[in-house]
């Protein structure tokens, strides 16, 4: 496997962050501000750089690379992928009538099942209901593929998301790379750093991912009597607060971050699906809470491999990187300390990661956690 990385902020040239070494039809993973993914020229402008690569786009929330997490700026990763190859799917939401369920199986079944190992995806963050979408991507493969990835960024906005396959980034994009071969060596780990607090309570009206009510009384009543003066701060607010939400079997939780609230209902909007009858508990967390996690997943992904890793991809909440604030860098450092720096280190802050839970290979929606792939030839 070879690797180049890149790198441009607004209104500069590019810089090398690696050597610029020569690679044949690499895949070119393409993260960075949305405002800066909006310019029309974009597509081209990478196309130059690598002529005959296949080149995906993803807005973020932050870029991640081994030297800084940067806001306002557009990060290249190219890899050549010398033992091994991929094949590029992708769907737009917005031109079809499919659900998001749909979206996902669709994907995933457009792939030669014969050698595929994993499925990485870049998707749309905005509208898109990744509870749904997983679940889809999940029946189409008997629950029998490692899928990670995660839902495009648009810093703390929530305005729109863009991603795109060898064009311009746009609305609605959902990308799926999968990656076949032998040689190749995927490992992940999830982790989160979040510790519940007050009472849990019973999910009794609810729909898809709007949650209405909580021991039958209004979501949006509850949440704002435990936030105190910090509702008023509201819905920014709650990616510091978000929920625990007990998964179907109630053997694992998911955190759940609360996207936005309706005034008028007094409900709360969820990035991913809750249930009637499942159990949620307010959330909370600090600094070194986080960034143990960020070690814990990277450390749980390297130790059960053959082969060092060669590629890491990284995939963290928004709602990590507010509480981190000045200190956002040091779950990156960490991650780096247990893998290693000879690694290539990518990725992004996203609006959900996608993985499964550790040992399992169902993929979920999560919220607030650092998710970890490492790869190698």
């Amino acid at each position: 496997m070879k690797t180049v990385q890149l790198q441009r902020k607004k209104d500069s040239d590019w810089h090398y962050l690696t050597e610029n070494h020569e690679l044949k039809e690499p895949l070119v993973l393409v993260f960075g501000n949305r405002y800066l993914l909006e310019n029309e020229n974009i597509y081209n402008e990478v196309k130059s750089i690598f002529k005959d690569g296949h080149i995906v786009f993803g807005s973020t929330s932050g870029d991640i690379t081994s030297e800084h997490v940067e806001e306002n700026c557009i990060t290249i990763t190219a890899i050549e992928f010398e033992k091994s190859n991929f094949i590029i799917k992708r769907v737009n939401v917005l031109e079809s009538d499919s659900n998001s369920f749909d979206t996902g199986q669709g994907l995933v079944k457009q792939f030669p099942e014969d050698g595929l190992k994993h499925v990485f995806v870049v998707s749309e963050g905005s509208f898109i209901n990744g509870s749904e979408l997983t679940q889809g991507m999940n029946s189409a493969t008997n629950n029998n593929l490692l899928i990670t990835g995660g839902l495009c960024g648009d810093d703390a906005r929530f305005e729109k998301t863009l991603a795109s396959y060898n064009e311009n980034p746009k609305p609605g994009e959902v990308v799926a790379i999968g990656l076949y071969g032998d040689s190749l060596e995927i490992t992940f780990s999830i982790n989160g750093g979040w510790t519940p607090f007050g009472p849990e309570r019973v999910v009794t009206k609810s729909k898809a991912n709007i949650l209405y009510e909580l021991d039958n009384k209004p979501a949006l009543d509850l949440y704002k009597k435990y936030l105190g003066d910090k509702s008023k701060d509201l819905p920014g607010a709650a990616l510091l607060y978000p929920l625990k939400v007990k998964s179907d079997n109630e053997d694992q939780s998911i955190v759940r971050t609360i996207l936005n609230i309706d005034e008028n209902n007094h409900s709360m909007i969820l990035a991913g699906n809750v249930l009637e009858g499942q159990k949620v508990q307010l959330m909370m967390t600090h600094v070194d809470s986080i960034v143990n996690a960020s070690e814990e997943a990277a450390s749980n992904a390297n130790k059960i491999r053959v082969k060092d890793p060669e590629l890491a991809i990284l995939v963290s909440c928004v709602g990590r990187k507010l509480v981190l604030d000045q200190r956002v860098e040091e779950e990156v450092e960490e991650v780096i300390e247990a893998i290693g720096d000879k690694v290539t280190i990518c990725g992004m802050y996203s609006y959900g990661e996608i993985a499964p839970f550790d040992g399992e290979k169902k993929c979920q929606l999560h919220n607030q956690t650092m998710t970890v792939t490492l790869i190698s030839e």
